[in-house]
């Protein structure tokens, strides 16, 4: 299986999906709750919008996108969240979010025309009051924009999680890709800032508020290339780790190639003791190939001491025929 699609599918998870959220925006609060996130059908996702509250099947475009319902204030209030699971750093990051969320508006706008239009048209098949008695008659502006006074759109907000164990070095914004010094030529503009995840850039103790195993996951992947401190965080957070769920074990050996080896079966993973298995396995094969390579030496200095091949195979513990390939011999010699 691809990367992305572990990485995906990881993501999808309700308590990770909420996690991503509740530390970016909350700094680790629990305040969104996996319980109010909705995953809908894969290409379309339905938003609670338009006419008379109808609900409206919006085009999906993020890797994963979720409608978070909550209640505030005695009503109930919406918020599209979408993430964007990176393996390699996207160079063009800003204009494809800020594409996502225009999209994301502008499907909206065009689903509330379409709503009210078809509520109209219900209403008169259905021979109830007239829909100027029923409602007011939309003004010239509501009419031709299909937007009315009183619509509201539903926030989208959308954050990058790098799964890559170097600095993120793209752009973070609409003008990091533009070379425009003129202050009032920016004043007229608007920025689109790409809201990021990245481990390598990321202090411990932020990756700490994470309370899912993406804390396991990003800890990992940020000392994957040092031995040294990915011990020391192994260490540090040894009950966590002995106990990670097997798609987070997953994302870690797809991004770090670690060789972390673990049965299909298992519902969750000693990383500890796998990384301390496959050290040892390591170490083993060091000192195989280190008596190896003595075992060539000595059959190279006794042959060129003039001992018999077979006395030689003998005395290394090595086939003939394989002291033969490793002094360059035919089998006639």
């Amino acid at each position: 299986m691809k990367a992305d699609t572990i990485i995906k599918d990881y993501v999808k998870d309700a308590g990770v999906f909420a996690d991503i959220f509740n530390y970016y925006i909350y700094g680790g609060r629990q305040v969104i709750l996996p319980e109010q996130l909705t995953e809908r059908d894969s290409t379309k996702i339905a938003l609670p919008y338009g006419a008379d509250g109808a609900v409206i099947p919006v085009q999906k475009f993020r890797d994963v996108q979720k409608l978070y319902a909550a209640m505030t204030d005695g009503k109930i209030e919406y918020v599209l969240y979408g993430a964007e699971n990176q393996a390699e750093i996207h160079y063009a990051m800003p204009v494809k979010n800020n594409l996502y969320d225009a999209l994301e508006y502008a499907g909206q706008v065009e689903e509330a025309a379409k709503s009210h239009r078809k509520e109209r048209r219900r209403k008169k098949e259905e021979g109830e009051a007239s829909v100027e008695e029923s409602r007011k008659t939309p003004s010239a502006g509501e009419f031709l924009s299909g937007f009315w006074v009183e619509d509201r759109l539903i926030p989208s907000i959308t954050v990058t999680i790098f799964f890559g164990s170097e600095e993120w070095d793209g752009p973070l914004s609409l003008f990091d890709m533009m070379d425009v010094s003129d202050p009032d030529v920016l004043a007229c503009m608007d920025n689109y800032h790409v809201r990021l995840i990245a481990p390598a850039q990321m202090a411990d103790e932020e990756i700490m508020k994470f309370q899912s195993s993406l804390r396991e996951v990003m800890l990992f992947i940020k000392y994957s290339k040092d031995k040294e401190n990915l011990s020391r965080v192994l260490a540090a957070n040894e009950r966590r780790f002995r106990e990670v769920e097997r798609r987070a074990a997953d994302v870690i050996e797809a991004i770090t190639n670690s060789g972390i080896k673990y049965d299909e079966e298992d519902e969750v993973v000693n990383v500890c003791q796998a990384i301390q298995e496959m050290r040892k396995e390591s170490e083993r094969d060091g000192e195989r190939r280190g008596e190896l390579k003595k075992a060539q030496e000595a059959a190279r200095n006794f042959y060129n001491l003039g001992v018999d091949v077979e006395k030689i195979a003998q005395g290394v513990g090595y086939a003939v025929e394989t002291i033969k390939q490793w002094l360059g011999l035919s089998s006639d010699n």
